[in-house]
């Protein structure tokens, strides 16, 4: 008779006090919360505005890394030093390249 009565109680429960309802509903509200603050963000912090001429300033910037780089590698550039710095990196690559070690 006890019995019953509890899986009687159970049934007669309101649906919040069931896990498994919580369990339903509450991924796709999470999601929906989530949706909600993405839209809050994206309407909050609008994007920069692109310059005008951003092709042209990135052509120059390729250019002049393209420079830096060609000036950097001519071995009649380099000073004693940088020479002397970068001769461990000159003999890994010739052994590397040939298997002879020197």
């Amino acid at each position: 008779m006890q019995e019953n009565k509890t899986m009687s109680d159970d049934k007669n429960k309101a649906w919040w006090h069931h896990g498994y309802a919580w369990l339903a509903f509450g991924g796709p509200a999470a999601v929906v919360v989530a949706s909600l603050i993405t839209v809050y963000i994206a309407v909050s912090h609008r994007d920069p505005v692109i310059d005008e001429d951003y092709y042209q300033k990135g052509i120059n910037i390729n250019k002049t890394l393209a420079d830096q780089s060609l000036n950097a590698n001519k071995p009649e550039t380099l000073t004693t030093a940088e020479k002397n710095a970068l001769a461990p990196a000159v003999l890994a690559r010739n052994h590397a390249a040939t298997g002879i070690n020197k």
